[in-house]
């Protein structure tokens, strides 16, 4: 006889670990509350243009790939990735443009343009990165770890300095390189989870290996096409994906998970709890009985703060851009001031970067012939953060304002289908706390860059995945966080037979 697994939410943490109890003989049932799978990850159209509306970028497909062979299937029969180069092209202010990319002479060329010491700069800095990713790959990305005391059993002390522990991701990035340009790149990478390089440790400047090293990916016809792709192993595995299903709580027995109820009353017993939802809204509304994971949720938010949100505009215009490539990122003039104001002051940034993503521009599929889709992001302040309402349609024009300033002069123009997501969206949506893109952000003071454990202190056999736990946030990171807690569940509860 099978055990039960049931999986609150079909983001792509909960996927990937209904994929991998379903792998371990669970018998899995998936509830997701909205129309559609993905979680974040999901995808608009309209007008002949369509549009990944949440992460745009992928890296470490190894990832993807560790998952399907996990059930001895083949990523490459479910989807198609290819490598993007340029990985990006970057605008400043003053007028200067340079392209990352992986090819390190041509990248050593580009650096050329604002320091006279590239070559060295960069093989110093990725000799570094690279160090620490393979570190991680001892550790972080192997084992679902819940703090320092479980990062220590994988390493010896030696090691862990060689993680650069007492300095922060821009103090790393300056110590390389000492140049305005460059640090702010480089920087930057760490908003692939959401982080400030003013707060984020060190270790975190893994994130140029994983990047220049590794690559960035793009799935084509849309990175939707992860979810299908696991959507479909999940079919073949025998697991239920039922979509239009909220929960309503979790059902509790003397400390023990004991399966879920639906908003309609439905009651789904189960061995297993894993929530997709993150942690603190999780311990916030899925328990209204319970006095003790309010107070678990009031006692993590001190510790773990959610990462930016986003203002959101998707974008179909009836020209093409020749100056934009697939991931562009248009840069504030001081990014010191513009983290300040979103980590520390709790508002958006008066000069914000944006970020355009354009997947016509390797996949002619996603908009007609001469049109283009802009996905433009623009990080903001989760709501636990904000002081009183923003106005989003009067910060829309501070977006369309710079990028006009900084080439796009005829934008407006050319609009011919918009959408518009907010943190208020993001947030009734997905769950997400404060509508945070990516979980739980990292801070050296207040976490170390760890995040909230997988397995729950507060009831047995309840669990949980996605970006508010262990690895983070990002499309790698909550793939993984779903094969690790499948990892800590064969540990503590066995495999899927009674």
């Amino acid at each position: 006889m099978k055990k039960k697994a049931v999986i609150i939410g079909a983001g792509l943490g909960g996927l990937s670990n209904a994929i991998r109890l379903a792998g371990d003989g669970y018998d899995v049932t998936v509830l997701e509350q909205n129309e559609t799978i993905g979680g974040k990850l999901n995808q608009r159209s309209g007008k002949g243009y369509t549009f990944d509306t949440g992460p745009s970028i992928l890296t470490m497909p190894w990832v993807l790939e560790q998952l399907f062979n996990s059930v001895h299937r083949r990523l490459e029969d479910y989807m198609t990735i290819e490598r993007i180069e340029p990985q990006w092209r970057t605008f400043f202010e003053d007028g200067v443009s340079l392209d990352v990319t992986s090819d390190l002479p041509q990248m050593i060329n580009e650096m050329e343009k604002v320091t006279d010491a590239p070559a060295s700069q960069l093989t110093s800095f990725l000799s570094y990165s690279e160090h620490m990713y393979e570190l991680c790959m001892k550790s972080f990305y192997k084992y679902s770890l819940s703090g320092l005391a479980d990062l220590r059993k994988s390493h010896k002390m030696k090691e862990l300095l060689a993680m650069d522990p007492f300095h922060t991701v821009a103090q790393g990035t300056h110590k390389h390189f000492n140049n305005h340009y460059l640090e702010q790149i480089f920087n930057f990478f760490v908003m692939y989870v959401g982080s400030s390089p003013y707060q984020a440790p060190s270790i975190f400047n893994q994130l140029a290996y994983v990047q220049l090293g590794l690559g960035i990916h793009y799935v084509q016809g849309g990175m939707y096409n992860i979810a299908r792709g696991m959507k479909n192993v999940l079919d073949e595995l025998r697991a239920t994906v039922k979509t239009e299903t909220p929960v309503s709580h979790v059902l509790t027995e003397k400390g023990k998970a004991k399966g879920v109820v639906t908003t309609s009353g439905d009651v789904y017993h189960a061995d297993v709890v894993v929530s997709n939802l993150e942690v603190i809204p999780a311990y916030e509304t899925l328990f209204p009985q319970s006095k003790r994971t309010k107070k678990e949720a009031k006692k993590l938010s001190k510790t773990y703060e959610p990462t930016v949100s986003g203002l959101v505009l998707l974008l179909g215009v009836d020209r093409e851009y020749n100056q934009l490539e697939h991931h562009n990122f248009f840069f504030s003039e001081d990014p010191e001031l513009e983290f300040k104001q979103i980590f520390d002051q709790g508002r958006p940034a008066d000069d914000p970067t944006v970020y355009i993503g354009v997947s016509k521009k390797n996949d002619d599929s996603q908009a007609p012939g001469g049109k283009e889709n802009l996905f433009v992001l623009t990080h903001v302040p989760p709501k636990t953060l904000t002081n009183g309402s923003v106005d989003w349609e009067d910060y829309r024009q501070v977006v369309i304002n710079k990028l006009k300033r900084m080439g796009l002069t005829d934008l407006e123009e050319h609009i011919e289908f918009e959408y518009r997501f907010t943190p208020d969206t993001l947030e009734s949506l997905y769950g997400a706390n404060g509508g945070s893109i990516y979980g739980v952000a990292a801070n050296k003071k207040t976490n170390g860059g760890f995040k909230i454990p997988a397995k729950s202190d507060q009831f047995e056999h309840l669990y949980f995945v996605g970006g508010s736990t262990h690895p983070g946030g990002g499309v790698p990171m909550v793939t993984l966080s779903g094969q690790l807690t499948a990892d800590l569940i064969l540990k503590h509860e066995g495999k899927g037979h009674i």
